[in-house]
């Protein structure tokens, strides 16, 4: 898959240091610049080292300068005809829709780049022993945590989910070491979810987390941490962008349990199936 170079850089920028937010808008402005300079001349004329300039390169998931040149030059000389979502007041409520799918598909994009495979195989290996898994999440991450027990819960794994942050945080409590807390807040910093997960691992059970900001107290408290990438426009915040792609994350956790837990899942599914066909006309 082609890297999308300026869309990761916007995806990355919340994130950033403020030298590599230089960097950062230096390229932003300038792509065409970029590609035909070295990596001596962007640092000249940001007046930085040339190592910050690498380590920005790396930040955003290129080996390196020359790396992020060419996925930046493929880019602006076949560029990828896409709508980005600068809503004005004069949109139609098509070109408006329009804009809102363009944008969701290009955080799931810039999501898949940053996935790490041996951490989503982690995650996969600690809900396969599982004996128990809880889901947490406030506020809008809760809504995702509800839609993870609605899933799980036809796994055949034992699956719970609390609306109440109180109640998530007595259940956290009764976790032990057969047990995994999956905690999902796109800053990474909530105070009431960081002392769930935090309550979690004191009582053995192994923790993921699912976040957009790597360096933040949440992940420091992961067994395995799963990352998101989203934009924050004038109309929607980073963290409701970034909701999409952690329900896309939950589904791939998800369909990887059903595939590997194939009987027990089948007879589970079919369990609920039953139940719910009850409540239909």
């Amino acid at each position: 898959m082609a890297q999308n170079c300026l869309g990761k850089i916007r995806s990355y920028y919340a994130r950033l240091s403020e030298k590599e937010k230089k960097v950062a808008d230096y390229i932003l402005k300038n792509p065409e610049k970029i590609i035909h300079n070295t990596i001596n001349e962007v640092a000249e004329d940001l007046q930085v080292a040339d190592a910050t300039v690498f380590r920005f390169c790396k930040r955003i998931g290129f080996k390196g300068y020359q790396a992020m040149k060419i996925a930046l030059a493929s880019e602006i000389i076949e560029p990828i005809q896409q709508i980005h979502e600068e809503i004005n007041e004069n949109d139609n409520e098509k070109t408006v829709a329009d804009k809102i799918f363009h944008s969701n598909i290009r955080t799931l994009e810039n999501t898949l780049q940053i996935l790490d495979g041996n951490s989503i195989q982690d995650a996969v290996s600690l809900l396969m022993k599982a004996n128990r898994v809880e889901f947490y999440g406030t506020g809008g991450s809760n809504v995702v945590a509800m839609d993870a027990f609605h899933k799980f819960v036809r796994t055949g794994i034992k699956a719970f989910a609390f609306i109440d942050s109180h109640f998530q945080l007595m259940s956290a409590s009764q976790l032990g070491e057969n047990d995994v807390a999956i905690v999902i807040s796109h800053s990474g910093t909530n105070k009431d979810t960081l002392n769930i997960l935090k309550t979690a691992k004191k009582n053995g059970a192994k923790t993921i987390g699912i976040t957009s900001y790597p360096k933040s107290p949440i992940c420091q408290y992961s067994d395995v941490a799963l990352y998101t990438s989203s934009e924050e426009t004038e109309y929607r915040s980073e963290a409701l962008s970034s909701r999409i792609a952690q329900l896309s994350l939950i589904d791939a956790l998800y369909v990887n349990i059903m595939v590997l837990n194939k009987e027990k899942a089948k007879h589970s599914l079919g369990k609920v199936r039953q139940a719910i066909s009850h409540t239909r006309m």
